[in-house]
């Protein structure tokens, strides 16, 4: 993972914890301001009951008519001892029949006693409003907006900051080996080459055979560490590719390690068509499964090979007669090997996996303990064609 997805993807996460943490005393703050913002109603409900007190207390009754105030977001009305109306502006009943401020969700009464016989024999006056509460809403997400934004920086920055060694170092070690493996890529070169050379020249004999073997074995091993270094860097080109050939290459590549155990590889190979594919990545498919099957076979035992067309797929499979497989699930995981006495890093069937997962190629597994195992790939209809 790419340093910036990683500073994104820690920061996000921390975010969104710091976020749920907050939400307790949000939620407390916010029904703090609920209560404030009905303390200020009352205190508006009563201003504007004092204004409608004032406005009859100036009423001079030789007047032919008392215009009784109006507003926009509050209704009023006149009562008298047993709550009926005398003059009312409210649209609904009233549900309290006392003196006092009343709230109902987010409905607002104030209920003030007038003195006996002094307004329009009226004995209450009542006050209406609804409550919003968008204000506060709007208040809380913003400072939870705000902190949540804060926080994202924040964690952007020290994850980038306290990484910045760390991302060093690994340079540094990623440098170290590349570099690793370009020195030993030129000397295993170097020794395939002249062992080649010293075959023509020479009768085959069994030191050179092994010879041969093991630098094989160190090829595998470095093709799989050169693909695991560049395969996120790198597009892998896809092109049609002649799978029967390119299986029987490869087969013929192996002989000779797996010969170093007295094991013999029985190939079926019919024709297949083509695949289309990045032939890099079909090698470290079927490198790493025939490397496997040598690996756990018991000496003098067999390897079955084989290609075949069935239900217009391609089917390739690869069963050996070895040690068999005791926990098949963990086998894709990286670094993982049942038998460590038999070497390796526990990353080729980790590229497999990330390989048939991109290419969509199924797979089956059956495993027996010390009978063996069998890998069936199972290729895709539609990226094939038939020669």
């Amino acid at each position: 993972m790419k340093d910036n997805q990683y500073s994104t993807k820690y920061a996000l996460i921390y975010s969104a914890l710091v976020s749920i943490i907050l939400l307790a005393p949000l939620f407390y703050y916010m029904v703090y301001m609920k209560n404030i913002h009905a303390i200020q109603n009352k205190l508006l409900l009563k201003e504007k009951s004092l204004l409608i007190v004032k406005a009859m207390q100036e009423y001079d009754q030789n007047d032919d008519y008392f215009e009784y105030p109006r507003f926009k977001t509050f209704e009023s009305g006149l009562y008298d001892e047993r709550f009926q109306p005398i003059f009312t502006l409210l649209h609904s009943p009233i549900k309290y029949f006392k003196d006092g401020y009343y709230l109902d969700d987010k409905e607002a009464y104030l209920i003030v006693k007038l003195p006996k016989g002094r307004y329009f024999e009226a004995s209450y006056l009542v006050l209406h409003n609804t409550l919003s509460y968008a204000a506060v809403y709007e208040k809380v997400l913003l400072i939870l907006f705000s902190i949540v934004i804060l926080v994202f920086i924040l964690s952007v920055y020290f994850l980038k900051t306290f990484a910045r060694p760390f991302r060093k170092m690994n340079k540094q070690l990623d440098n170290f080996i590349k570099d690793s493996m370009h020195e030993i890529n030129t000397p295993l070169s170097i020794i395939n080459v002249n062992i080649d050379l010293y075959n023509r020249k020479n009768e085959q004999n069994k030191y050179m055979q092994r010879m041969k073997a093991a630098a094989k074995v160190l090829s595998n091993i470095y093709n799989d560490m050169d693909y695991l270094i560049k395969h996120e860097r790198l597009n892998h080109e896809k092109k049609e590719l002649d799978i029967t050939h390119f299986l029987k290459e490869r087969i013929e590549y192996f002989s000779e390690v797996a010969a170093m155990k007295n094991i013999i590889i029985n190939s079926n190979i019919t024709t297949c068509g083509t695949i289309y594919m990045n032939d890099k990545q079909l090698q470290r498919l079927i490198d790493n499964n025939i490397s496997n099957a040598i690996k756990y076979s018991y000496e003098n035992s067999e390897i079955d090979i084989a290609l075949y067309m069935k239900d217009e797929k391609c089917h390739l499979a690869f069963k050996d007669y070895g040690m068999g497989i005791e926990k098949v699930e963990k086998i894709f995981s990286r670094y993982y090997r049942e038998d460590t006495s038999k070497g390796g890093f526990g990353i080729g069937l980790n590229i497999v996996k990330s390989i048939i997962k991109h290419e969509n190629i199924e797979i089956k597994i059956e495993s027996n303990l010390k009978q063996g195992s069998l890998f069936l790939y199972i290729f895709p209809h539609n990226p094939y064609k038939k020669l």
